[in-house]
């Protein structure tokens, strides 16, 4: 089995997509570990906000085979049909698989939008602080720490199968921060 790291987003109803595309996950690889959930403004499209997270799992397909998998989950929620531009039902992306760096059938690995994107990082880690990007000295936790971008990013409650996945803690931090104009 190896570890991996899904990013998952959604700018169309936001949690019906999330719910669905974990179900589909965790019918797929089993066990999920799950960030919180995000919202943020849409980057690199056109469009409304977006919730985000990360989803840790373990699988034994082969990249291209849970590239393939995770793309017809995505149709499965209409991620193809959308005549409206910047329209995302869902969104899923693997972000590492293993300790693989490279291109490996036809995926970058790691993704770069790890480092790139606070609504990757952040929930990334939220989730496995101590994780190492793969070709990298760095974990997660102190790549976060270092990250200069200028992306927002607002925590939101939610739920999936009864676990709350966003912490009262960080929605009270958040709102603490925004309250002072942080």
């Amino acid at each position: 089995m190896t570890a991996i790291f899904l990013g998952l987003g959604s700018n169309s109803d936001r949690d019906q997509h999330l719910v669905r595309g974990l179900d589909a996950l965790r019918q797929l690889l089993g066990p999920l570990d799950l960030s919180p959930v995000f919202e943020s403004d849409a980057v690199g499209v056109l469009g409304r906000r977006f919730y985000n997270m990360v989803v840790g799992a373990e699988t034994h397909l082969a990249v291209a085979d849970l590239n393939a998998a995770l793309k017809a989950i995505e149709a499965a929620c209409g991620r193809r049909d959308s005549a409206s531009p910047g329209r995302i039902t869902l969104d899923i992306d693997i972000l590492s698989y293993g300790d693989l760096t490279g291109v490996h059938a036809g995926q970058t690995l790691p993704r770069p939008e790890v480092v790139r994107n606070a609504f990757v990082l952040w929930p990334l880690a939220l989730l496995a602080p101590h994780g190492m990007l793969p070709g990298s000295d760095q974990t997660y936790a102190a790549l976060w720490a270092a990250w200069q971008g200028d992306q927002q990013l607002w925590p939101v409650l939610f739920q999936w199968r009864g676990q709350t996945l966003t912490s009262q803690a960080l929605l009270e931090a958040q709102a603490l921060r925004s309250s002072i104009g942080g």
